[in-house]
């Protein structure tokens, strides 16, 4: 017996007949949300707001059919890892070969058997959930367990267009360990791996709101992305960091700095015009850590970006 993937699992059904919707509903209500569409439009728009775990396709509607709404949901940044199960009459083997070419990963004929249906949505679901198990460990740092370089690559990218779009702040931290050479060769690599965890869940603890993100970005630099936030917002958040790291005193008897470990934070802020560079604010970001080592270090210093490639 398939037994559905855990947690509930949401299907998005769509088909432009009623009658066909509450078949596969009536099938797949016991062990999943099922949300329903009945024209490609619609599904398009469902699928944005809820963003289903699975979506069920029927191929011939009016307007748009199945066809050309999965090459949509395909084209789809945030849309184009849903899978897409076509349900529909046309069973000619040309029928079945247009499906799987604009990316569905099955087809199912008409009229659905209750068994078939259940066990290829259930299969379905579970590879999806190991390839987005996987997706996470490729993410995720290995060392502190905080975002890796590759996630912020992605979504400091995703943020940086939406602030072009929206006309918002966005605001970088890019923090490096005072001295960590030198903490490595007085106390060895494995405390110097533990030193990088702690500093890592300092700086996380501070990172609060859910569109926040602070990763490792290699070495012993960290950088944290701050949308909708302003150079003092940001700057409050750099202090944040800073004091909590001195309150975990952490041992540092190599650093000239001081008695502990401690962070330089440069921070660079934009409201980034629609063809300004991204690698800008990373490079002002840099460019200001760089400034608060040479001021002394264990401190921050942030500057705005007025234009591409000019910081204020």
């Amino acid at each position: 017996m398939c037994e559905p993937a855990v947690p509930r699992s949401t299907i998005l059904v769509v088909d432009d007949v009623p009658a066909n919707i509450q078949v596969l509903a009536q099938i797949l209500k016991d062990q999943y949300t099922v949300v329903f569409a009945k024209s490609g439009e619609e599904a398009l728009a469902m699928a944005k707001k809820v963003v289903p775990d699975i979506i069920l396709l029927d191929v011939m509607m009016p307007g748009m059919d199945g066809y050309a709404v999965c090459a949509k949901l395909k084209a789809s940044s945030t849309l184009s890892h849903i899978p897409v199960i076509f349900v529909t009459a046309m069973g000619e083997v040309e029928d079945e070969t247009k499906g799987l070419e604009v990316g569905a990963i099955d087809y199912i004929m008409k009229p659905a058997n209750p068994a078939i249906v259940r066990c290829r949505v259930h299969n379905h679901l579970e590879m999806k959930r190991q390839r987005d198990l996987l997706r996470q460990i490729a993410l995720v740092d290995g060392l502190t367990g905080i975002a890796n370089r590759r996630r912020f690559d992605e979504v400091f990218a995703a943020e940086w267009r939406r602030a072009q779009r929206k006309q918002m702040s966005l605001s970088l931290i890019m923090c490096d360990v005072d001295h960590f050479k030198n903490y490595n060769d007085h106390r060895g690599h494995q405390a110097g791996d533990d030193c990088l965890r702690m500093v890592a869940q300092a700086i996380a603890t501070q990172i609060n709101r859910p569109g926040d993100m602070a990763a490792r970005y290699g070495g012993e630099e960290f950088v944290c992305i701050l949308p909708d936030t302003d150079l003092t917002g940001a700057q409050f958040i750099a202090e944040s960091i800073r004091t909590e790291l001195a309150a975990l005193g952490l041992p540092h008897p190599a650093s000239p700095v001081g008695s502990v470990v401690s962070l330089s934070l440069g921070i660079a802020t934009a409201v980034p015009g629609p063809d300004w560079p991204a690698h800008d604010l990373i490079a002002l970001a840099d460019a200001k850590l760089y400034e608060a080592k040479k001021s002394g270090r264990d401190r921050f210093c942030g500057a705005i970006m007025e234009q591409a490639g000019a910081p204020d």
